[in-house]
């Protein structure tokens, strides 16, 4: 499982001109899920991006989690984090999951989130979305928990 998770000071997805998920400060989750993975990846990265501290104290160190700033989450399912540029000049999705076994997994992420008193807005699994972001810092990170590691 892959996640991009941007720190945003808002950010929203768009489906047919109508906006359906919108945060205020917090995270914009890409998430990719690939045909290994299991609800331990999801726990377990649910539990990092929860935990994470990225937002800054008086201080300007990066120290608070986002329970800290009253943070939000904006999770957005992304086959295409699995797509695979190696050869060619068209990515290859063979290693994205299935969408019944990604969307089951997406769902269950966001609710591991929601279990840990996060507000998770999420975009609609499947369908063509508009992402529009305010990115804060700009801070971005990449987490990804391959099965068995």
């Amino acid at each position: 499982m892959r996640v991009v998770l941007q720190r945003v000071k808002e950010a929203s997805v768009t489906v047919d001109q109508e906006v359906i998920g919108q945060i205020k400060q917090g995270f914009l989750l890409l998430v990719g899920v690939t045909h290994e993975d299991t609800i331990d990846q999801v726990n377990w990265l649910a539990d990092k991006i929860a935990g994470l501290r990225v937002f800054e104290d008086e201080e300007e160190r990066m120290n608070r989690s986002l329970q800290d700033v009253d943070g939000q989450i904006l999770s957005v399912s992304q086959f295409t984090l699995y797509g695979d540029v190696k050869k060619g000049r068209r990515p290859a999705f063979t290693e994205a999951a299935k969408p019944d076994l990604a969307n089951a997994l997406y769902e269950a992420f966001n609710e591991r989130l929601r279990a840990q008193g996060l507000k998770v807005e999420t975009g609609q699994f499947g369908a063509m979305m508009d992402i529009a972001l305010v990115n804060d810092g700009p801070v971005t990170l990449i987490l990804e928990k391959e099965a068995n590691a």
